[in-house]
């Protein structure tokens, strides 16, 4: 029956270890393909930002240019993101994008309804959220904030990596709450539905370039590109299936080698005899034990 078992249990561990460790290959190429993907996106010229989206893991990264003015009224502070290893805030300026206009395609199912407009001359507009930098400080030290420059005026043309949304979980968001007015601690339309009185892209551009103190912002990783856990957990998983199916080649060779030391033992003689049963007081003997004590004497 152990031999029955071996043969069944050495094969299916070998096929579950292979079949993880292939899993962890095909995440591995595809973060790889993604990679180059996204460098070339970065390096292609700048695409209306209405090309670009719904964002998906292609277009997340790409280049993307909109064309409008900028919202002076309520530039919003992001605190608690960190750059080169430092502790600082990014500087959130509104971008408004008249509807039809530089990124007018494919909002509607993107943008959501996101309060009353309030265009000018009933002209429907939309805002896009630009991360124009990066500052070292707290959010909440006015000599800090006193560094931040005054979003240019008139109309402008903003060139940047799009990004998608962020949500809760995400590195440096944070989505408890309780931050004072002017501050925005998750980036995403849904986040800003009751700090502006217009519809808001469900996405958001980190400017290429970054004016006075600030510090370009790098675009990140979309989700699901990475080397996450999921693919370290695939190699841990092919690491335990080999060492099942080693496990197994172990405890067949000691129940094979303890049988043959039991049948060799038994061969020579030294196996010792096993023990009889203690017959209870007042109990007739058994033929065998009458046998024994019958004398010599005594007739057959």
């Amino acid at each position: 029956m152990i031999n029955v078992f071996t043969l069944l249990a050495i094969p299916v561990c070998l096929f579950m270890g292979s079949w993880q460790l292939g899993r962890f290959e095909t995440r591995v190429n595809t973060h790889h393909q993604q990679q180059d993907e996204a460098s070339a996106g970065r390096k292609a010229a700048a695409r209306p930002l209405g090309d670009l989206l719904p964002v998906t893991v292609k277009t997340s990264g790409e280049r993307a240019t909109a064309t409008g003015r900028y919202d002076t009224a309520h530039q919003l502070l992001v605190p608690d993101r960190r750059l080169d290893g430092r502790d600082g805030f990014y500087v959130l300026t509104l971008l408004r994008v008249d509807e039809g206009k530089d990124g007018g395609r494919g909002e509607g199912k993107d943008a959501g309804r996101r309060g009353e407009d309030t265009a000018e001359d009933g002209a429907k507009a939309l805002a896009l959220p630009v991360v124009r930098g990066w500052l070292p400080g707290d959010a909440d030290d006015p000599a800090a904030t006193a560094k931040v420059p005054a979003p240019p005026s008139g109309e402008v043309t903003v060139t940047g990596a799009l990004q998608a949304s962020e949500h809760q979980g995400g590195d440096g968001v944070s989505a408890s709450g309780g931050l004072p007015h002017g501050q925005l601690g998750m980036i995403s339309a849904a986040s800003l539905v009751n700090l502006v009185p217009y519809r808001v892209y469900d996405a958001w551009v980190t400017s290429a370039e970054a004016p006075g103190a600030l510090k370009p912002v790098p675009p990140t990783v979309a989700e699901g590109t990475g080397l996450d856990i999921k693919a370290f957990q695939n190699l841990g998983y092919t690491g335990e299936w080999f060492v099942f199916a080693g496990f197994v080649v172990f405890m067949w060779f000691r129940l094979f080698r303890r049988e043959a030391e039991t049948a060799r033992d038994l061969a020579l003689g030294i196996t010792p005899p096993e023990p009889t049963a203690p017959t209870a007081p007042g109990a007739d003997p058994t033929p065998d034990d009458a046998e024994r004590t019958r004398s010599p004497s005594a007739p057959v």
